[in-house]
C-alpha cells in the first residue's frame, strides 16, 4: 500500500506545484488588465477555477498522503524530513497568500505589481527545488 500512496503523493505534488507556478503567472498578466474589463473578468474566472479545482485539492491530497508516508516510513525521525517539512509549511503559507490574492483580484483590490508576482513565482520554484533535493538526496 505504501508505494500506491507514494505514487498518489507524487501526482498530487506535481498538480499542486503546476498550479502554484501558474497562478502567479496569471497574476502578472492580470496586473496589465484594466479592472472591470473583459480580460480582467476572464482572469478572475481562470484564477478562481485553478485555485478551487486544482491547487486546493492537490494540496490537501499532498498533505494527507505525505503525512501517511512520514508516519508509515518513520521518516519523521530523519533530519532531511524536518527540513522538507519546514519548506512544505512555507509553501503552504505561500498557497494561503496566493488564495488571498485571488480574492483581492476578484474584488479589484490588487495593490501589488507584476514584479512582485514574478518574484513570488521564483520563490515557489526555489522551494520546490529544495524540497525535491531533500527527498531525493536526503543530505542529512
Amino acid at each position: 500500500m505504501y508505494d500506491w500512496i507514494k505514487a498518489l503523493h507524487v501526482v498530487a505534488v506535481i498538480s499542486w506545484m503546476a498550479g502554484m507556478l501558474y497562478l502567479p503567472r496569471l497574476f502578472v498578466y492580470h496586473c496589465e488588465a484594466e479592472p472591470g474589463s473583459k480580460q480582467s473578468e476572464t482572469f478572475k474566472v481562470m484564477e478562481r477555477r485553478l485555485l478551487k479545482a486544482i491547487i486546493n485539492p492537490a494540496m490537501i491530497v499532498t498533505w494527507l498522503a505525505g503525512l501517511y508516508l512520514a508516519w508509515a516510513g518513520h521518516w519523521y525521525l530523519s533530519g532531511w524530513f524536518h527540513v522538507k517539512f519546514t519548506l512544505v509549511l512555507v509553501m503552504s503559507g505561500i498557497h494561503g497568500f496566493l488564495s488571498r490574492c485571488v480574492k483581492d483580484f476578484a474584488a479589484d483590490r490588487n495593490q501589488r505589481t507584476q514584479k512582485f508576482y514574478r518574484i513570488i513565482n521564483e520563490v515557489t520554484t526555489l522551494l520546490m527545488i529544495l524540497i525535491v533535493i531533500m527527498v531525493v538526496v536526503k543530505p542529512f
